[in-house]
């Protein structure tokens, strides 16, 4: 990253709300070029205004799309977005599961009962043990997470 990109704030923070644009190279819309207001790095004023086009000014939907730097298919996942969330829907979202989903409280008291019968049980024994009480398949460091264990397996000493 050149100097000139870190000394600048909106890109800076843009960049740490997940909304810097990743190829505003691909953006060619003539507003993007001609008008200060519109700035090609920020990635929820470049599928706004995408949105707008078509819905607003009537274009069609393969040319917007390609002029905003979008492909048809991900045009019309940003519009269904917009449409069940409004500018929120815009935004970005952290993908995969936001929670430990299947460490339910029944799982977790299983999980610190056996590690209190015998302390020496490492993950993945915990996470056989899971499978066979519950029939579910939860990652060793999920586990580790669980129980607060930040240990990592390390080589022994050479």
């Amino acid at each position: 990253m050149s100097k000139a990109h870190r000394d600048d704030p909106k890109e800076e923070a843009l960049r740490e709300l997940g909304c810097l644009n990743p190829r505003p190279q691909d953006v060619s819309e003539e507003m993007f070029g001609t008008d200060a207001f519109f700035d090609a790095r920020d990635r929820l004023q470049v599928k706004y205004e995408m949105l707008r086009r078509v819905a607003h000014d009537g274009h069609a939907v393969a040319r917007v799309a390609q002029a905003f730097g979008f492909s048809r298919p991900a045009f019309y996942l940003v519009q269904a977005a917009f449409r069940r969330d409004g500018l929120p829907g815009l935004a970005p979202r952290k993908r995969g599961p936001h929670q430990a989903h299947k460490l339910t409280p029944e799982v977790i008291a299983f999980l610190g009962e056996q590690k209190q019968q015998n302390p020496t049980l490492r993950a993945p024994a915990l996470a056989h043990r899971v499978l066979q009480r519950f029939g579910m398949t939860i990652h060793p460091r999920t586990i580790e997470r669980a129980l607060g264990s930040k240990q990592k397996k390390t080589a022994p000493p050479a």
